[in-house]
């Protein structure tokens, strides 16, 4: 039987020396794991510097079930719109105050 290898991404720390899973949510707020089942896919989704990880499915739930998360996704979508030029945010007016002497 071959060995079915998941590509999931990780997090590095900047002096390199820490490796962390990236965790997700799915539409409803649930944390979940992800695993892509090519490096492509995975480019394609999160970016062509997104750092990864090399795992079986066992291992990956092994890692994530002391987290709470038992829900891993495999290649997964995205399914919001892509993002467009974003909105400027426009600070609220600060809100006038009287003080009364007494």
């Amino acid at each position: 039987m071959a060995r079915v290898v998941w590509h999931v991404p990780v997090t590095v720390s900047s002096t390199g020396t820490t490796t962390a899973l990236r965790l997700f949510r799915l539409r409803h707020g649930r944390r979940c794991a992800v695993g892509f089942s090519s490096p492509e896919s995975l480019a394609a989704l999160l970016g062509p510097d997104q750092a990864f990880t090399e795992l079986g499915e066992p291992a990956l739930r092994a890692l994530v079930a002391p987290l709470g998360v038992d829900t891993l996704v495999l290649d997964p979508r995205m399914v919001a719109p892509p993002a467009t030029t974003p909105t400027p945010v426009v600070p609220a007016p600060a809100p006038t105050a009287q003080l009364q002497h007494r």
